[in-house]
């Protein structure tokens, strides 16, 4: 018989639909059963058994909100009668649910329950799980050899546009592509804004992804270039060069020749064969689905554990989309110092909303909630499952590059265009994007795109270049974790991502101030 719902753990008091239930429809749980009492929509929550008013509906083992009214056993359960338990800025108690063993020679410790805690896992060898990447000469390792044009203003957009199709026609084949990446931001910025947007530029400037990085500058903009050079810090100026377009008189001839040059010096770089451990991957979620948490983010948590327990990091962002599972990442800090870097993120976020007058609780998105997602506890709990259970090692802010193996909490809200450009700035090289209802989005690393239902895979495979969904289908955790860590070392050795083919590639940096 063909199982039309899902139960994700055993203390649960509600599955999901897999397909839309009729009333009627006979759902088999362990330990009971009971019949959809009304049409239940494909991804939405049907009770198990009675819900009185008040009471937690549990989901992934965890409260996910509160019934608002009496919910008999296969009712729906949704909007209409359930709620959010979350509310303002909380105090947290470290609770750390691991005892972790430091690793040898700068590794990430071992995370493993207190009581079978384990000798930790040896440091990486040669021997291990290789890719082929590009050696920079500060040490960083590069999965693409690309060269990228970065406008210091938005006033630069289009200069920066035209002068990426021009080099692509004129000596594309060169590297691995000449990519403009216009932005919203570089002028009429006061204070911390303006200082945020050098930082994260500085960031994205410096990505071991581009082998050669032209700077296209309008000249009168507040972060100029005589602002904005010193803020790039120690950098590798033989692939660096900088155009101001007030100031040239030809600025698409002089631009092309800058690129030339570059182009010149790009083109002698080769691969070379480095061990996994020097991957530092990022993960995101975007029109996320109700079975985003159950299939492509616990997929995406296999690769966090798998590379940072080979001594490479995993960047975990979304800060609000923590809310509600937070004390889960806390618990599992190294060390007290890192649990208190934890709470300082999440609740500086909580502050951040406070500050404007806004409920820190405004989520789900409506395309969630027509997903099935009806609290932010439950869309949190699903987001969370991409860091799987790694070591959290580390916080980072806007702009910060990671500097720790291990699981990396980033800060960054939600919206997809902000949380992955503040994921290439950490210096991650490549990004694995889950999705339920489907995105496009690109940006300027490799994005591997997965979904979490077969029916989104087979509608937009020019979109997605893996389907996850078909864990709910009978394929085991173990088998899709092997397939998909084997595509991200083809990736990390020169395949194209679909987002990649498409031409898909964004920035958007954030922004929280006064604009002039």
């Amino acid at each position: 018989m063909k199982t039309t719902y899902f139960k994700i753990h055993e203390a649960d008091n509600v599955a999901i639909a897999l397909e839309q239930l009729a009333p009627g429809s006979e759902i088999q749980f362990t330990g009971g059963s009971c019949t959809a009492a009304e049409t239940i929509p494909r991804g939405h929550k049907v009770a198990l058994a009675d819900l009185e008013p008040g009471q937690d509906v549990i989901k992934y083992g965890y409260p996910i909100g509160r019934a608002t009214k009496r919910v008999p056993a296969g009712s729906w359960v949704h909007s209409h009668n359930m709620r959010t338990n979350l509310e303002g800025t909380l105090e947290y108690e470290y609770r750390p649910s691991y005892s972790v063993r430091t690793g040898e020679a700068g590794t990430p410790g071992t995370a493993v329950p207190v009581e079978t805690a384990p000798p930790a896992r040896p440091a990486p060898t040669p021997a291990g799980p290789t890719f082929k990447g590009y050696r920079r000469k500060n040490g960083a390792v590069g999965v693409r050899n690309e060269i990228w044009i970065i406008p210091t203003v938005s006033c630069a957009n289009h200069t920066a546009d035209v002068l990426a199709k021009l080099a692509s026609v004129d000596f594309g084949d060169a590297c691995d592509g000449i990519f403009a990446f216009p932005h919203n931001s570089g002028c009429s910025q006061l204070g911390d804004d303006h200082r945020m947007t050098q930082k994260l530029l500085a960031a994205i400037a410096k990505h071991p992804n581009a082998g050669g990085v032209l700077l296209v500058s309008l000249g009168c903009e507040n972060n100029n270039i005589h602002e904005f050079l010193p803020v790039l810090g120690d950098y590798d100026r033989d692939r660096f060069r900088v155009l101001v377009t007030q100031e040239a008189g030809d600025e698409l001839g002089t631009g092309l020749e800058l690129l030339r040059e570059l182009a010149e010096i790009v083109k002698q770089d080769k691969r070379v064969r480095v061990p996994a451990s020097e991957l530092k991957i990022a993960f995101k979620c975007g029109g996320s689905d109700s079975l985003s948490g159950v299939t492509a983010n616990p997929l995406c948590g296999t690769v966090a554990d798998r590379i940072t327990s080979l001594g490479g990091s995993a960047v975990l962002t979304e800060v609000p989309e923590m809310f509600g599972a937070e004390t889960i990442l806390m618990n599992r800090a190294d060390s007290r110092e890192t649990f208190e870097k934890v709470v300082n993120l999440i609740n500086s976020f909580k502050q951040y909303y406070l500050d404007y007058g806004q409920p820190v609780y405004e989520n789900p998105s409506p395309g969630n909630k027509e997903g099935g997602i009806t609290t932010l506890e439950e869309k949190s709990l699903g987001c969370v499952q991409k860091g799987g259970r790694a070591v959290v090692s580390d916080t980072l802010d806007y702009g910060e590059p990671v500097r720790r193996p291990g699981l990396n909490l980033m800060t960054g809200p939600g919206n997809d265009n902000v949380s992955i450009t503040d994921l290439v700035a950490s210096g991650a090289q490549i990004l694995l994007f889950t999705t339920g209802r489907g995105n496009p989005l690109g940006t300027a690393i490799p994005c591997i795109k997965l979904s979490s239902n077969t029916a989104l895979y087979e509608r937009k495979r020019h979109w997605i270049d893996f389907n996850a969904g078909t864990i709910v289908d009978g394929d085991s955790l173990e088998k899709l974790s092997e397939k998909l860590w084997k595509l991200v070392l083809e990736v990390a050795s020169g395949k194209k991502t679909r987002s990649e083919i498409n031409g898909f590639r964004e920035i958007m940096l954030f922004k929280n101030g006064v604009l002039l």
